[in-house]
Parts: structure tokens; C-alpha cells; sequence
């Protein structure tokens, strides 16, 4: 069954990354004039801010919350002064990009998005409520992407079935899952569900190149493709750590200087977040069954004592 499902994968991918047109079913082209992105936090402001500086396209931020709206674009202004003064941007660039975002508390104002990326906390009932409103909100053309980093695309692109009069927006559901930070890295897994189309997937893979992104393609399994690998690489230093095969500093050093990785594996979970790596791990064990994907005990520990890295002030490094 293994070498079965792998030439499948193999057959599927290249074909997927063969065409980088944005294109509908009947071949026309799909012109994305307006980007919806739904969340204002971090991950949703950088989508919204690289999409408006770099593919140019206007940009509707939703959230339910006004505060994290202007908290949202008071850091696009702030990343926007920070780039003119280092000259990677000129002032009529960013006045540009600046003029293209407009935000709301309504999802309703995507009614003519022609796209709409999903940006919210990992809560699998708020990202099913989230799409089954945006098949019956968008236009019967629109892509309907999620940010989600974890949870299954197949399983989101189901609850668009609430729409009687488009059974299609399944088949228009897609995975464009963006590295954090959104304005610095230029990687992004685009992962189909069961339901999507060829040419919603490849309609997404041309728009995040427009976005100056490097895609790679990602079947809808547990942890996709970066945190799959990404996680248990984590947590097995932590393991390391915690039963006592090297110390914090040699842990991370010999990767950093090992692998020339720009950061060691606990710093990188302090700086993804400690709950966050858990609840990643946990996907992966539950879903995959595999005891390799275990969490650690320490792990879990550090996260029950409120030391979740950077954000917190402590996790493996105090901040």
C-alpha cells in the first residue's frame, strides 16, 4: 500500500507544479483584483501587508475586533516607516501598498473578494464556522484558503457544504500556509484537501508566486510537510534535554553550527511558542497513531508551568 500511495504522490505532485496560471475550470483566466484575509494577528497582517506591497492587489483585513484592527495596521505602518528608512521601499511604494488595505469587523465586505485567505487561532469550530459563512458570502469563483498549519484541509473544505446553491466551494478550498514572519520568509505549503480542484490549487500556487513566494506542495496529512518534519525535530531535542544527552547550549549549538541553521531547536520553540509546538505534536501523535510523534514530558511541563518561550518571557531561554 506504502509504494502505491507514493508513486500516486509522486504522479500528483509535478503536475501540480507545472501550471502556475490562475485558471478556472473552464480555462478562463481568474483575474484576483481583491484578497479578503480573515484574522488581524501577526500571520494575518503580513498576508495582507506582502499581498498589497507585492502582488498589488486591494486588500479587505476582517476582524472581529476593532482594537486588533488598529493594533493590526499600526504595525503595517510601523514595518512600512521601518522599510523606507532602509531603502527597501520608496515613499510613493509604501503610500502604495498603504492605500490598498482597508479593514472591517464584517465578513460580509467579502461579497466580492476574489480570493480569501483564513488567518485565525487553530480552533477547528471557529475556522468551520468561518468557511461555511464565506461559501455563502463569496462570489461562486472565489478561492477559499486557510492559514492553518495543522488542521485538516478536506475536514474544513466539508463545512462549506451549508450552501445549497454552490456545491462547489469545497472544490475551492485550499491550504495557503504561510512561514512566519509573512514579510521576511519566502516559503509557503500550499495543501490540497480531498475535495479541491487542480485549478484551485494551482490558482493558489500562481497567487503566492505573485506574492513573491516559494511554494511547495503538500498532500492533506497530519503536520503537512513543514511541521511534520519541523516538530519532531523539535521535540526530540527537548527529549535530548531532558534526559540529560546534552546541555541547552550544546544542544542548539551543534545544530546552528552543525547545519548552519540560523537558530537551534529550543530557541526555535521559544520563538514558535511552547503550546504551540504541544498542540502540534498532539495532532500528530492522535491523527498519525505513531508513538514517534509523542510529546515530551518536558515539554508538557514547561507548558502546565506558563513558561511558553518568547512570549511568555521564559521557556528554554529567559526573554
Amino acid at each position: 500500500m506504502a509504494s502505491i500511495m507514493s508513486k500516486r504522490a509522486a504522479l500528483r505532485l509535478p503536475r501540480a507544479l507545472r501550471a502556475f496560471s490562475t485558471t478556472s475550470s473552464r480555462g478562463a483566466v481568474v483575474e484576483v483584483k481583491r484578497l479578503g484575509v480573515v484574522g488581524a494577528g501577526q500571520m494575518g497582517l503580513g498576508i495582507a501587508l506582502v499581498a498589497a506591497q507585492k502582488a498589488g492587489v486591494a486588500v479587505t483585513l476582517v476582524d472581529s475586533s476593532q482594537t486588533s484592527l488598529d493594533k493590526g495596521l499600526a504595525f503595517a505602518e510601523k514595518l512600512l516607516t521601518k522599510d523606507v528608512a532602509k531603502s527597501r521601499l520608496t515613499q510613493p511604494q509604501a503610500d502604495a501598498a498603504r492605500a490598498l488595505l482597508s479593514t472591517t469587523t464584517s465578513l460580509d465586505a467579502l461579497s466580492t473578494a476574489d480570493f480569501v485567505i483564513e488567518a485565525v487561532p487553530e480552533i477547528p469550530s471557529l475556522k468551520f464556522d468561518i468557511f461555511s459563512r464565506l461559501a455563502q458570502i463569496c462570489p461562486p469563483h472565489a478561492i477559499l484558503a486557510t492559514n492553518t498549519s495543522s488542521i485538516s484541509i478536506t475536514r474544513i473544505a466539508a463545512s462549506t457544504t451549508t450552501n445549497p446553491k454552490d456545491l462547489s466551494a469545497s472544490s475551492r478550498v485550499v491550504s495557503t500556509h504561510f512561514m512566519n514572519p509573512v514579510p521576511i520568509q519566502k516559503g509557503v505549503e500550499i495543501i490540497s484537501g480531498l475535495q479541491t480542484s487542480k485549478e484551485t490549487l494551482d490558482a493558489a500556487v500562481a497567487f503566492c508566486q505573485r506574492m513573491g513566494k516559494i511554494a511547495s506542495v503538500s498532500a492533506d496529512s497530519p503536520g503537512f510537510l513543514a511541521n511534520r518534519i519541523l516538530m519532531p525535530y523539535i521535540n526530540e531535542a527537548v527529549i535530548c534535554l531532558d534526559t540529560g544527552v546534552g546541555d541547552r547550549d550544546s544542544i542548539d549549538a551543534i545544530m546552528k553550527n552543525g547545519t548552519n541553521v540560523p537558530m537551534g531547536p529550543l530557541q526555535l520553540a521559544d520563538f514558535i511558542g511552547l503550546d504551540t509546538c504541544l498542540a502540534i505534536m498532539k495532532v500528530l501523535h492522535e491523527e498519525t497513531g505513531d508513538s514517534k510523534y509523542r510529546p515530551s514530558i518536558l515539554l508538557k511541563n514547561m507548558v502546565d508551568a506558563g513558561w511558553l518561550g518568547k512570549k511568555s518571557g521564559k521557556g528554554f531561554y529567559d526573554y
